[in-house]
């Protein structure tokens, strides 16, 4: 079978894209997922995205790892939002379902801005912290001499806690209140990637909890820079959460699976 696919990034997190929309391709297994995600033997990519259809929004993210694995993916997200607008799905503004429900997003001059799901509680242990974004993420503050995020990332998602369902894991190196770096491990890739969108969000919103006066956070990776915007609740949660940054297209293509 020969697929024809898209290939997109967003601040450096890849993903080869695929239209769904007449369900041809709903049945792929993990094994096609794995191959075509594979940077040795197929096209490589974090992640593969069929956009297929949905009764409830404009159309569905369906959202695998590299693994064949699925979770919901904040760059993905973004970048399906361009693709569907390159489609002619979509105009500048959109809803969209996907594995973690509904979200809000729009597209302009290539900025995808994304809602995320409302946060209920972040998580604190011993100065770690453990946040749901659509995926889970452990947040560590980094510290000088701190080893690469590859290895302390192992260390975390292979521990006996994580080992099972797997955790995102990130470095968040605090530059000023309203600034910050972010480097992540990711479940699924099982290596750090140059950018992951819900791991961003997790960190903007832990920093926002450090400093409470803050709702919007400058967030650099080694892919690009992003944003994150939030409301904090009287629970200690947060709503109204956007994640903002580049979508872009890097070539079309087709693979034989």
């Amino acid at each position: 079978m020969n697929i024809s696919f898209v290939k997109y990034q967003g601040t450096g997190n890849d993903f080869v894209m695929i239209d769904n929309t007449s369900s041809q391709y709903s049945d792929l297994s993990e094994e096609v997922v794995k191959f075509i995600c594979d940077r040795k033997h197929g096209v490589g990519a974090d992640g593969l995205i069929l956009i297929s259809p949905s009764e409830n929004a404009d159309f569905y993210v369906d959202y695998y790892n590299a693994d064949g694995s699925q979770s919901f993916c904040g760059n993905g997200a973004r970048c399906s939002v361009a693709f569907a607008e390159e489609l002619g799905l979509i105009d500048a503004s959109t809803t969209f379902d996907a594995i973690d429900g509904i979200h809000r997003a729009s597209i302009r001059e290539g900025i995808v801005r994304l809602e995320m799901l409302d946060v209920a509680r972040i998580e604190s242990n011993e100065g770690d912290y453990f946040v749901e974004t659509g995926s889970p993420h452990y947040v560590h503050l980094k510290e000088e001499g701190a080893d690469d995020i590859v290895s302390y990332g192992r260390s975390i998602r292979y521990s006996k806690l994580y080992e099972k369902e797997g955790v995102n894991v990130n470095y968040l190196d605090s530059l000023s209140s309203i600034e910050i770096s972010v480097e992540t491990y990711e479940r699924g890739v099982e290596d750090e990637t140059l950018s992951c969108g819900t791991g961003v969000t997790a960190c903007a919103l832990v920093q926002m909890t450090l400093f409470e006066e803050v709702q919007k956070v400058r967030v650099r990776t080694k892919g690009g820079d992003l944003s994150v915007e939030a409301c904090s609740d009287m629970n200690g949660g947060f709503t109204d959460i956007w994640l903002s940054g580049p979508a872009k297209k890097v070539f079309n293509g087709s693979v034989d699976v």
